[in-house]
């Protein structure tokens, strides 16, 4: 069982999607359906994920037989932090750990302390990596995407 889940489903799904398509080789669209297939997830909420990140212009996307989508940017310029900035609509990494309103330096929750450093160390870690490199690892060592 989970103790805590970070990121939501939603988010997760939409940081899998896009790694699946910055792995394809050569920036070519990929059809939703393979993604959805071949990451197993649901079709018509990975369309509505990946309508979130068209709109906010980290993906394209193209009609047609041979349409789908692509990344808008180089993988190299898309960081895990910006996907969950434009994912998550409750960000639990500018949230108390336990969930308390107004918990800060003033009025700290109990776990304040130790979570602001574990915090800004998962930021840290989501703002330092990008598509392109965990792209690299799918393509070259073999990292996987589905359970």
């Amino acid at each position: 069982m989970e103790l805590m889940r970070l990121l939501s489903k939603t988010c997760l799904y939409g940081i899998r999607a896009a790694l699946f398509v910055a792995s394809v080789e050569d920036r070519k669209f990929v059809s939703i359906r393979r993604i959805s297939s071949e990451l197993g997830i649901s079709f018509y909420f990975l369309t509505k994920i990946l309508q979130t990140l068209t709109h906010h212009k980290i993906m394209v996307s193209y009609r047609g037989p041979n349409g789908g989508v692509s990344l808008a940017r180089s993988a190299s310029d898309i960081t895990l932090m910006e996907l969950i900035d434009i994912i998550e609509t409750e960000n639990c990494l500018n949230e108390c750990v336990l969930g308390l309103e107004g918990c800060g330096e003033g009025v700290p929750c109990p776990l304040h302390d130790e979570w602001s450093v574990a915090r800004d160390g998962i930021k840290n870690m989501f703002s330092g990596t990008t598509l392109a490199e965990l792209g690299r690892k799918i393509k070259d060592d073999g990292f996987r995407l589905i359970s």
